[in-house]
C-alpha cells in the first residue's frame, strides 16, 4: 500500500468486465461463529452485571478514547509465539489472533515512524495499545537503515526525547522497546529497497540492491531481536508484483527467493515466524485471473513454501476496496458472492486446510458505511476475518495514506469511531453487518458489436522485462486506432516455450501461440490498450 501526500550496511553494488460467473452463493463461513456469539453474549451478560462500590463499571465505549483510557484487552500472550496447522499459538498453548495496524513512515525519506512531528513516539504507542489492538507491522526500507539521520521528529518540550541524535535503527530499536513494555507485539516489513519505493516489483535492483543485499540484511535484523521476543515475525517483502511469478525457477521466482531468505533468517533466529506474500501474476492451475499486488497466493495449493524448519511460515494477502482500484468485481452485480468465493479461492482455503496461518497484512478504507460500495467491501470483509480467525493489520494508523486514510485523524490524535466500531466488533469475533443486498451497477450503454480484428486494426508492443540467459519474461501492450471496440486475438512470435501467462490465455496454432485476451480485456479500441505479460524458457 502507499503514501501519497547504528546502521545496517551490505556489499551493495552502486550502480472491466466481470470475473467468473457463479451460479449460487457458497456459505464459507466456519462453524466458530456460532460459538464465539455465545461467547459474546455471556462476556456481555457479564460485564453489564459487574458492579464497583454500588456502581455500575462502565468501559468507556467512544472511540475517540483519550489516549491514557482503559480498555478491555485481551490476556497478553506467553513468548515466544509458534504455529500449530493454521492456528499461532503462545507457549502456553493459547491460540493468538493478531489484531494490529500499520504504523509506516520508516520506509520514507524522514526514516522514522510519521507523526511524530506532533506527538511522542510512547503516546502514540500507548494509544495503539488502549484501543485494543495487539500487534503493529512497521514498514522500513533497506536505504533507512543503512542510513545515519532521521527528521520529521519533534523534540520542543521533552517530546521523543530518547530518540534525539538516534539513527533509524536506534529508533526502531525505541519503539520496539516500547512496545514490548506495553505487551504489543512488532512485525518488520520489508516495504521497499529505496526510500519511498513501494511501487518497485520484486525484492532486488532498486537502487542497485541485490538479493544477496536484501538476505544480509534480514540476517542482521535477525540477530539484532534474537532476545527481543515481541519481535515475532518478518515479513519478508511487501507486495511482490508485476514479474514476479511463484514456482518457476530463475531470479523472479519468488517463492524460491522467499525460501532462501526464509531460511537465513531461521538459521540466526530459529524462533521467527516468516511472513510471506503472494504474486500479482496469475498462476498455473489457479482458480482467478486478477489479483492485487502480493495477493496471489493460489500458487500454495501445488507448491508451497517449505522451509528447513517447519511450522513457521505464515501467508499474507492484501487486499483493498475500489478507493485504491476499480476491480471489476466492484461492478457485479453480484458483489457479495464474489467476494466470498474470491477470498476462499485466493487464501482462505489455506486455512480451511490447516495448511498454516493467514496475516491480512494489509486492508483499509476512507468510507465504511453501508451506502458505498467501498463500505460494503469493507464491512464483508471484516466479517469475514471476523468468522475465520484470521489475523490482520489495519492499513493505516496513520491519517497520511491517500488511499485510505487511517484509524487516526489529521489531528494526529483523535479516531475515526466508524472504522474502529468495525474493528473492535472484529477484534471480538462478531458479526458485521454489511448490507442486505448486492448493489446495481449502472447501465452501460448499448453493446457495439464487435468487428472483425484486423492486421491494421490491432497492433503489437512487446518488451522483454527481465532476461536470465536461459529464461525471460516480457510484457506485451495491444493497442488499436479503432473508435469501436474490437474484439482482439493476436499471433505473436515467442523465443522458447511459455512457462506462465497472466491477464491473458494462448492456444497453439500451426505450432505458433496465439493469444487473446480474459473475460474482462477481450476488447481492445483507441485510447484503451491493453496489457499482458508471460514468462518463457529459451531451447524448449
Amino acid at each position: 500500500m502507499k503514501l501519497k501526500n547504528e546502521q545496517i550496511s551490505v556489499g551493495m553494488t552502486p550502480s472491466a468486465g466481470n470475473v467468473e460467473p457463479w451460479r449460487s452463493t457458497v456459505n464459507y463461513m466456519s462453524s466458530s461463529r456460532l460459538h464465539r456469539e455465545i461467547r459474546a453474549l455471556i462476556g456481555s451478560a457479564i460485564a453489564a452485571l459487574i458492579v464497583v462500590g454500588g456502581v455500575t463499571a462502565a468501559i468507556p465505549a467512544s472511540a475517540n478514547e483519550s489516549v491514557g483510557a482503559s480498555v478491555a484487552t485481551a490476556a497478553k500472550p506467553q513468548l515466544p509465539l509458534h504455529i500449530e496447522g493454521s492456528d499461532i499459538k503462545d507457549s502456553a498453548g493459547d491460540t493468538v489472533v493478531l489484531h494490529g495496524v500499520n504504523w509506516f513512515g520508516m520506509e520514507t525519506s524522514t526514516h522514522s515512524p510519521h507523526g511524530l512531528w506532533t506527538r511522542d513516539y510512547k503516546d502514540m504507542l500507548k494509544q495503539i495499545a488502549a484501543l485494543g489492538f495487539n500487534t503493529v507491522r512497521v514498514p522500513f526500507s533497506l536505504e533507512s537503515l543503512g542510513s545515519s539521520t532521521t527528521s520529521g521528529i519533534d523534540f520542543a518540550n521533552g517530546r521523543n526525547a530518547e530518540l534525539k541524535g538516534k539513527t533509524p535503527l536506534q529508533v526502531l530499536d525505541a519503539v520496539i522497546t516500547e512496545a514490548a513494555r506495553l505487551g504489543l507485539l512488532i512485525i518488520l516489513d520489508n516495504h521497499s529497497q529505496a526510500d519511498d519505493g513501494y511501487m518497485y516489483p520484486l525484492w532486488f535492483g532498486q537502487s542497485g540492491y541485490t538479493e544477496a543485499d536484501w538476505i544480509a540484511i534480514w540476517k542482521k535484523l535477525a540477530a539484532r531481536y534474537a532476545d527481543q521476543q515481541n519481535v515475532i515475525a518478518f515479513d519478508v517483502k511487501n507486495e511482490p508484483h508485476g514479474s514476479a511469478s511463484w514456482g518457476t525457477g530463475g531470479p523472479n521466482d519468488w517463492r524460491r527467493a522467499a525460501q532462501a531468505a526464509g531460511n537465513a533468517v531461521l538459521r540466526v533466529n530459529p524462533r521467527m515466524l516468516i511472513v510471506i506474500e503472494g504474486i500479482e501474476a496469475p498462476v498455473a492451475g489457479g482458480m482467478l485471473e486478477r489479483h492485487w499486488w502480493g495477493g496471489n497466493l493460489e500458487g500454495v495449493r501445488s507448491h508451497p513454501v517449505r522451509l528447513d524448519l517447519p511450522n513457521r511460515v505464515i501467508y499474507s494477502p492484501h487486499e483493498y476496496g475500489p478507493e485504491v482500484f476499480a476491480q471489476p468485481w466492484f461492478a457485479d452485480g453480484n458483489m457479495s458472492t464474489t467476494l466470498a468465493h474470491r477470498w476462499h479461492a485466493g487464501f482462505g482455503y489455506i486455512v480451511n486446510s490447516h495448511t498454516a496461518p493467514v496475516l491480512v497484512g494489509e486492508f483499509g478504507a476512507k468510507d465504511v458505511s453501508t451506502s458505498s460500495v467501498e463500505g460494503r467491501w469493507f464491512r464483508q470483509f471484516a466479517d469475514y476475518l471476523s468468522d475465520n480467525s484470521i489475523s490482520w493489520t489495519y492499513w493505516a494508523w496513520n491519517p497520511n495514506s491517500g488511499d485510505t486514510g487511517g484509524i487516526l485523524k489529521d489531528d494526529w490524535t483523535t479516531v475515526h469511531a466508524d472504522k474502529l466500531a468495525v474493528l473492535k466488533s472484529v477484534m471480538a469475533g462478531h458479526h458485521v453487518e454489511f448490507g442486505k443486498s448486492d448493489p446495481v451497477p449502472a447501465p452501460g450503454p448499448d453493446p457495439t458489436p464487435s468487428p472483425t480484428p484486423t492486421t491494421s486494426a490491432v497492433k503489437v508492443q512487446r518488451s522483454i522485462t527481465n532476461d536470465w540467459g536461459s529464461g525471460y519474461c516480457a510484457s506485451v501492450r495491444i493497442t488499436s486506432d479503432s473508435v469501436a471496440p474490437v474484439r482482439w486475438r493476436k499471433a505473436i512470435a515467442v523465443d522458447g516455450s511459455i512457462t506462465e501467462i497472466w491477464s491473458a490465455k494462448f492456444s497453439t496454432v500451426k505450432g505458433s501461440p496465439v493469444f487473446s485476451g480474459l473475460a474482462w480485456n477481450n476488447t481492445v479500441q483507441k485510447g484503451s490498450p491493453v496489457e499482458f505479460g508471460y514468462c518463457g524458457l529459451r531451447g524448449s
